[in-house]
């Protein structure tokens, strides 16, 4: 079932999965009721709540943290600093291009380990103490290739054990093979050869399936239907794969307007766990449509990531743990005037 059939059942209002309420039906009319009378949970129709309470509820202690976001592009920074502010530790990051929504966790010293494809912000350079913490050996790094964390997810999503893929095929990224013996276990990635033609590679990842992940969309509605515009990257495929989701958004919109328009729908509302409304949300970074990234507080996070752990925790204290919110954060760090900005610098290119 893709979204655009989750997206067309909720504009018609049927329910997705009670399979036992069509068996009914079926009996009811003289047919076989082939399917078992199921009791369905009742639907939650109202997942809105405050940054505060979604990362209370679904975000633990030693959970794997799927991270939206690209680069300086629609990073959840709303729903990252709140987990700093709820100092919530242990955790494993997962993603594409980790940024800086990731380096501030790793400054906060609560990440343990990442997996990911890359860490770092474009033209502002890499993250500083993502790499620094690899180096000291502090932090634990899975190293892939997009591509195959793109697979990853997709295997989690489809719920199989492990996806085929020819990304990592001539790369130092694929480990070492490892000497054969019995009960051994793959690695990270296992070369075979294609069944259907010998001699030819393919590498195996396993599936991934975050505990929670948190993205930043353009707009939402009450249930959890989500429009994500422009880039998606890995987001679909890791929302899709992921137990809980906490979907911050710019906008909330009426459910009868993603009913409306289905086909915008980019993932329904039965993967998402909570909707949180938060304007400027991915501030530093952009959102698509919305309002551009703002380099000065971009560079402003890189001096201090790169003089090293001292300056981090003063850039936290006064930008991070010193505000009691994110709305607190963006006034004290932004102002109005700044923000207006950004957003007139969106609209003159889009």
């Amino acid at each position: 079932m893709n979204h655009f059939t989750c997206a067309y059942l909720t504009l018609c209002e049927i329910p997705l999965y009670d399979l036992g309420g069509a068996a009914r039906a079926r009996a009811g009319r003289g047919g076989p009721a082939s399917v078992p009378m199921t009791p369905q949970p009742p639907r939650v129709t109202d997942k809105l709540m405050t940054a505060q309470e979604a990362v209370a509820r679904y975000v633990r202690p030693g959970a794997v943290l799927g991270m939206g976001g690209q680069n300086i592009g629609r990073c959840p920074m709303a729903l990252t600093q709140e987990i700093i502010r709820q100092r919530i530790g242990g955790l494993t990051v997962a993603g594409c291009n980790l940024s800086i929504a990731m380096d501030q966790l790793v400054g906060a010293g609560l990440v343990s380990r990442c997996i990911c494809g890359s860490g770092n912000l474009e033209r502002f350079g890499t993250t500083f103490c993502w790499r620094r913490a690899i180096e000291e050996g502090t932090l634990q790094i899975d190293d892939y290739s997009h591509l195959a964390m793109v697979t990853r997810f997709l295997a989690g999503e489809m719920g199989v054990p492990f996806m085929p893929t020819r990304s990592l095929l001539g790369s130092d990224l694929l480990p070492p093979a490892p000497e054969p013996s019995a009960g051994a276990r793959p690695g990270k990635a296992l070369v075979i050869d294609n069944p259907w033609a010998p001699g030819e590679p393919v590498v195996l990842v396993p599936a991934l399936q975050p505990d929670v992940s948190i993205v930043h969309v353009q707009r939402a509605d009450r249930m959890g239907n989500l429009i994500i515009e422009g880039f998606s990257t890995h987001e679909p495929e890791m929302i899709r794969a992921s137990r809980h989701v906490i979907a911050s958004c710019e906008e909330l919109v009426p459910t009868d307007e993603i009913r409306a328009h289905p086909e915008q729908t980019t993932i329904p509302f039965l993967h998402v766990s909570a909707v949180v409304v938060q304007r400027f949300g991915a501030y530093p970074t952009s959102v698509h449509r919305y309002y551009d990234f703002d380099g000065a507080q971009v560079s402003a996070y890189q001096a201090a990531a790169r003089a090293g752990a001292a300056a981090v925790a003063e850039y936290l204290n006064a930008r991070v743990w010193g505000c009691a919110n994110f709305d607190d954060h963006l006034a004290r760090i932004a102002g109005r005037n700044t923000l207006e900005g950004l957003r007139q610098a969106m609209q003159a290119i889009v």
